[in-house]
């Protein structure tokens, strides 16, 4: 009976806060679902240029078809590092971005020029190198995170995508934990709960701070951790 109330299947992959990606099968399923049940898929995927190891997020627009039931949306604050400016896209179903566009046009107005005309220019101009190398980037800080990671109490998957370590303390509770980073070690983390029940044993990382703030981060959860609990 809830399955035909719903109206709307809303999925983020690459995910914010656990990194975690998904296979085109996923999509083709959920297409599928929607079709078959007159609902609208809405895919969050504004991370999909954010990338590691080689994986290639796809595109839920990719499925044959798909944007008959698909609205999938798209940020310039992560694929060209223009986070703030609000920018990006929504791409899909013809009557979804009609009925998208009247609700926003009664809700708020457009962005001053100058911001549309520079993402037009970062999207004109920006090589797929400079996103590699951007992503080179990230994924240096993932891998430095990583290897911290039972120096500093905790354990996590290794994210293939996304910009965020999705981490389980072993000796503590997840709020212990965030509270203890930052009145002790002066290191500032997302709570898992911020994000829903699901992520009450969790703490997010995020890789999107310079080489030196990460690196002087993690070294105070070092010590920290070393002088407490090692």
């Amino acid at each position: 009976a809830e399955q035909r109330r719903a109206k709307l299947i809303w999925v983020n992959y690459p995910n914010n806060p656990t990194g975690a990606v998904v296979g085109l099968d996923f999509y083709e399923k959920a297409v599928a679902f929607c079709r078959e049940n007159d609902m609208l898929l809405a895919s969050d995927n504004p991370y999909c240029e954010v990338t590691f190891d080689g994986y290639v997020a796809p595109s839920a627009l990719q499925v044959p078809d798909a944007k008959d039931v698909t609205l999938e949306f798209v940020s310039l604050s992560k694929s060209h590092n223009m986070a703030g400016w609000r920018l990006g896209a929504a791409v899909g179903s013809a009557k979804a971005v009609e009925t998208l566009l009247k609700i926003k046009s009664n809700i708020d107005s457009g962005h001053f020029n100058a911001i549309y005309m520079a993402g037009v220019h970062a999207l004109d101009s920006t090589p797929q190198s400079w996103i590699d190398e951007r992503n080179q980037t990230y994924q240096r800080r993932r891998n430095q995170l990583i290897e911290a990671l039972p120096h500093i109490g905790l354990a996590a998957d290794t994210p293939k995508a996304s910009l965020y370590i999705w981490a389980k303390p072993t000796k503590m509770s997840a709020s212990q934990y965030v509270e203890e980073a930052l009145t002790e070690a002066n290191v500032s983390l997302a709570p898992g709960d911020a994000y829903g029940p699901g992520g009450t044993d969790y703490v997010r990382f995020s890789v999107g701070v310079t080489d030196e703030e990460f690196a002087q981060a993690l070294d105070q959860l070092k010590a920290w951790y070393a002088a407490k609990y090692a």
